[in-house]
């Protein structure tokens, strides 16, 4: 059984939850143990966002982010400038054409972590406050949250998700990709031919094969990995490789969200979280 857990009970108690669980698809997602990216089954990711900006009059997608509650979205601080006007737009699989049951959300406030630190990439996470609340769908569901602290283990299975460059300095996907991206160790992660120093206890790594990664414009979307039933968000998109997207032992780098629940759930104290989802 799955819990919700209320932040804030008067907000809460005045939100309706269809029959839809956090981090459980109406439309499951086709995963193999394939390496290679592919076009995802359409909203089977259904907390996948685009975080898109006003460029000169026509909304441009910069950043992916994750839909933790029905008003707001976990994504990554280095997607977020003091200068630009933001949207996010929820229950996409094609960002070029109309879908039935996608939702352009205006946003109310962004809260970046208050250590974010741009010279170390460390605490890359940001908070969005979404200005209305979205109903939840077929197409629009939550991820999970993992507990705590918790930690996976190497090669665990996990996916990628996100309208990112198909390959280094390659063109951005119009439909959403999903890429199978085992978890690397900290112990791996941090050896000196890997990231070495670059890669924090707060951080986890997926990948580093030199065939698939995360690219440019996949930046704060989530490391997708099952678990007790359910998707739990389980990564930020934070950094890669300058050397190329596909470099092998540079895996893709993600803020580990496990590392930050308390973080999120402070924020969430202080700004009236409808809900945070976890098991």
């Amino acid at each position: 059984m799955r819990l919700w857990y209320f932040v804030n009970a008067h907000l809460s108690s005045l939100l309706h939850f269809p029959a839809y669980s956090c981090g459980v698809p109406a439309y499951p997602p086709y995963v193999t143990r394939v390496v290679g990216g592919e076009d995802a089954n359409p909203h089977s990711w259904p907390w996948q966002i685009s975080l898109q900006y006003d460029k000169s009059g026509v909304w441009a997608h910069t950043c992916g982010g994750t839909l933790i509650a029905t008003n707001w979205v976990l994504t990554a601080a280095h997607c977020i400038s003091s200068s630009r006007t933001y949207r996010v737009l929820l229950g996409k699989q094609n960002l070029e054409v109309e879908e039935p049951g996608s939702v352009a959300a205006a946003v109310e406030k962004i809260i970046v972590h208050e250590k974010w630190n741009t010279f170390l990439i460390v605490n890359d996470i940001a908070l969005i406050k979404l200005a209305e609340p979205v109903e939840v769908s077929e197409t629009i569901q939550p991820a999970c949250l993992p507990a705590s602290g918790a930690l996976l283990t190497q090669d665990f299975p996990c996916y990628i998700t996100g309208w990112g460059r198909l390959w280094t300095n390659g063109p951005i996907s119009d439909d959403l990709q999903q890429a199978l991206l085992p978890v690397v160790d900290h112990a791996t992660c941090s050896q000196q031919d890997w990231w070495g120093f670059s890669v924090k206890e707060t951080m986890v790594c997926a990948g580093g094969d030199g065939v698939v990664s995360g690219c440019n414009g996949d930046s704060g979307g989530p490391l997708n990995c099952y678990g007790a039933n359910a998707w739990e968000v389980h990564g930020i998109v934070s950094f890669g490789s300058g050397l190329g997207c596909n470099t092998r032992k540079k895996p893709t780098v993600f803020t580990r969200v496990s590392a930050y629940i308390d973080w999120i759930n402070e924020v969430g104290i202080a700004n009236g979280f409808a809900a945070v989802l976890q098991k």
